[in-house]
C-alpha cells in the first residue's frame, strides 16, 4: 500500500500543479496538448497537469510611452516627436496566438505610424492641429492592431522638440506678428478718434455756444492743477455780441458817426 505521507504529498503536488487563481482583470488562455481550448477566468481555474498550459493576459488599459522619433516634416524641418498610446486587450485568444508579443508589436507599430503621419504634415499643422494628428494616428493603429485583439483607445502627441534655429526664427515671427497687430490696433484707434472728433466738430459748428462752454470746462480743468500762471486764449466769439451791437448802433445813427 502507498504510505499515507506519500499520498498526501502527491495530492498537494497535484493541486499545486492544477489549480490557478486569476484576478478580475486577468484571463487565462488554456492550451491542451498544444491546442487552444478557451480563455477562462477570472476566479479559480483547474488545469490538467502536464497536459494543460496557461498564459495569462492582462485586460487593463496599458500606457505605452513612445520614445522621441526623428522626423522630417513635409516642409523639410527636422523635429523630434514623442507620444503616448493607450490600449487594452479585448480578445485574449487573438492576443496570444495571432502575434508573438502584442506589447512589443504595438510599440513598434506606434513608432512607425508616428513617423509616417507626422512626416506627411507641415510644421504649422504639427504645432496647431495636434487633435487632428492624434485622431489620425489612433485610427491607423486601431485598424492595424484589430487582428491581434487589441483596441487602441487614445493617442496623444506628447512633446515636439524643435531645433534652436527654428525656435529663434519662430520667436522673431511671433514678435513681428505682435508688432503688426499693435500697429493695426493703434491705427484703428486713431481712425475712431478722428471720426468722433469730426462728429463733435459738426455739433459745435451747429451750436457755437458749445465751443465757449468747452473753453470754460478746459479752464476749470487747468485751474485744478494748481499752476501758478495760466495762459488761456479768449475766443473772439465772446465779443461778437458787443461788436454786433456797436455796428447796429452806427447804422441807426449815421450823423453821430459823421461827427
Amino acid at each position: 500500500m502507498i504510505p499515507y505521507a506519500v499520498l498526501v504529498f502527491l495530492t498537494v503536488a497535484f493541486l499545486a500543479a492544477s489549480i490557478r487563481v486569476l484576478n478580475e482583470y486577468q484571463r487565462g488562455v488554456i492550451f491542451r496538448l498544444g491546442r487552444v481550448i478557451a480563455a477562462k477566468g477570472p476566479g479559480l481555474i483547474i488545469l490538467l497537469p502536464v497536459i494543460d498550459k496557461m498564459r495569462k493576459v492582462d485586460l487593463r488599459t496599458i500606457t505605452l510611452d513612445v520614445p522621441p522619433q526623428d522626423i522630417i516634416t513635409r516642409d523639410n524641418v527636422s523635429v523630434k516627436v514623442s507620444a503616448v498610446v493607450y490600449f487594452r486587450v479585448l480578445e485574449p485568444v487573438k492576443a496570444v496566438i495571432e502575434v508573438e508579443n502584442f506589447l512589443f508589436a504595438t510599440s513598434q507599430l506606434a513608432q512607425t505610424t508616428l513617423r509616417s503621419v507626422c512626416g506627411q504634415a507641415e510644421l504649422d499643422e504639427l504645432l496647431s492641429e495636434r487633435e487632428k494628428l492624434n485622431a489620425r494616428i489612433q485610427t491607423i493603429l486601431d485598424m492595424d492592431t484589430e487582428p491581434w485583439g487589441v483596441k487602441v483607445s487614445k493617442v496623444e502627441v506628447k512633446e515636439i522638440d524643435l531645433p534652436d534655429e527654428m525656435k529663434r526664427a519662430m520667436a522673431k515671427q511671433a514678435e513681428a506678428e505682435r508688432e503688426r497687430r499693435s500697429k493695426i490696433i493703434n491705427a484703428e484707434g486713431e481712425y475712431q478718434a478722428a471720426t468722433k472728433l469730426a462728429e463733435a466738430a459738426e455739433i459745435i459748428d451747429r451750436a457755437p455756444a458749445a465751443l465757449q462752454l468747452r473753453y470754460l470746462q478746459t479752464l476749470r480743468e487747468v485751474a485744478a492743477e494748481n499752476n501758478s500762471t495760466t495762459l488761456f486764449p479768449i475766443p473772439i466769439d465772446l465779443f461778437k455780441p458787443f461788436i454786433n451791437a456797436i455796428q447796429q448802433t452806427g447804422r441807426d445813427n449815421p450823423g453821430q458817426k459823421a461827427e
